[in-house]
């Protein structure tokens, strides 16, 4: 591990696959084929994606995983070294590198089929993974590993007063309590929806946020509604473009925000949330017991900022900005 402030590190526990993409007209009809117009492998997965964009804003991030002894494992962990995210904490396993297969059509949007691979082994967590946790400010973590690691990353972190955060995608059934433990949820619209069974994304994030959680729902080209102990502080909007590829778009929104919370820099003058909430009180360490309004606040601004520039570009990893990018726009 690089000697970095338990402060500011994050680590990430998470998938690792090689995206094989398809752009195509619309998606087909079943039984129906149709023609192309182009193809490519990306290095993706929600957990590497989202350590490459929290790299990629400034976080010391590690990454906790795995991936097979293949040909897309050594370029995944080739991805991982030039990132500069350590990787102590990935393992290699007996199965092939987990793979996602990805059709975009020219509207920008996407329908995703991930085949787990080497992340289906990740059922629990070495010593040394979870001496990373224990050492992190941060846990971050997504659906597409087996429960029970992120299940065991949760009783890590909660016992070394380590801030969780969870992607709950894709949406799987998870233990009773579960989502109650993480202090921070990050569901789309839909994924809010399933978890809760409300279609008002307001009411979603009010009863995903209930008993000192926060939660953020993402709406796409909304923006994304904000909540925290079961009350909203309002409609972050997102910043106007023109969508390419909207595949890393929620994966870059999560690691611009956490590594935005991590930083040591100071709130940003203005805020994006209409209705602004009560403070919860000053600043303080991610690691301690909660993060006020203003610091979540200026970290979701700049999160829209990072997802609306990757949805511009093709790809997962490619796509996703650099510090100096997102800086540019909100200077």
């Amino acid at each position: 591990m690089n000697d970095v402030s338990k402060t500011t590190r994050i680590a990430v526990l998470g998938s690792a696959n090689m995206d094989l993409v398809v752009r195509q007209p619309r998606l087909p009809q079943p039984g129906e084929t149709i023609f192309g117009s182009g193809y490519g492998t990306v290095p993706g997965g929600k957990g590497l994606n989202q350590a490459v964009a929290a790299a990629r804003q400034g976080g010391d991030v590690d990454f906790l995983g795995a991936v097979g002894a293949d040909a897309y494992g050594h370029e995944l962990r080739d991805l991982v070294a030039a990132e500069g995210i350590g990787a102590a904490g990935l393992a290699e396993a007996g199965e092939p590198t987990g793979t996602a297969h990805i059709s975009v059509v020219d509207s920008g949007e996407n329908s995703i089929v991930v085949v787990s691979g080497a992340n289906a082994t990740v059922t629990a967590l070495t010593a040394g993974q979870e001496e990373i946790i224990r050492q992190s400010a941060f846990l971050v973590m997504q659906c597409e590993l087996p429960v029970g690691a992120l299940a065991a990353g949760i009783a890590v972190a909660r016992a070394h007063g380590v801030f969780t955060v969870l992607t709950p995608a894709p949406v799987v059934p998870l233990p009773e309590g579960f989502l109650a433990s993480v202090d921070l949820v990050v569901p789309n619209q839909i994924e809010a929806t399933e978890l809760t069974g409300e279609s008002d994304p307001v009411r979603a994030a009010e009863l995903l946020s209930a008993g000192k959680t926060w939660a953020i729902v993402t709406l796409g080209s909304q923006g994304c509604v904000v909540a925290y102990d079961g009350e909203v502080l309002g409609l972050a909007p997102a910043r106007p473009v023109t969508a390419v590829d909207t595949t890393a778009a929620g994966d870059t929104f999560v690691g611009a925000l956490v590594a935005r919370l991590a930083s040591a820099g100071g709130v940003l003058a203005g805020g994006v949330l209409a209705g602004d909430g009560p403070g919860k009180g000053g600043p303080v360490d991610a690691a301690s017991v909660g993060i006020s309004d203003e610091r979540m606040i200026d970290a979701v601004r700049w999160a829209t900022v990072a997802s609306s520039i990757s949805v511009t570009r093709p790809g997962a990893t490619s796509s996703m900005p650099t510090l100096a990018e997102v800086a540019a726009i909100l200077a």
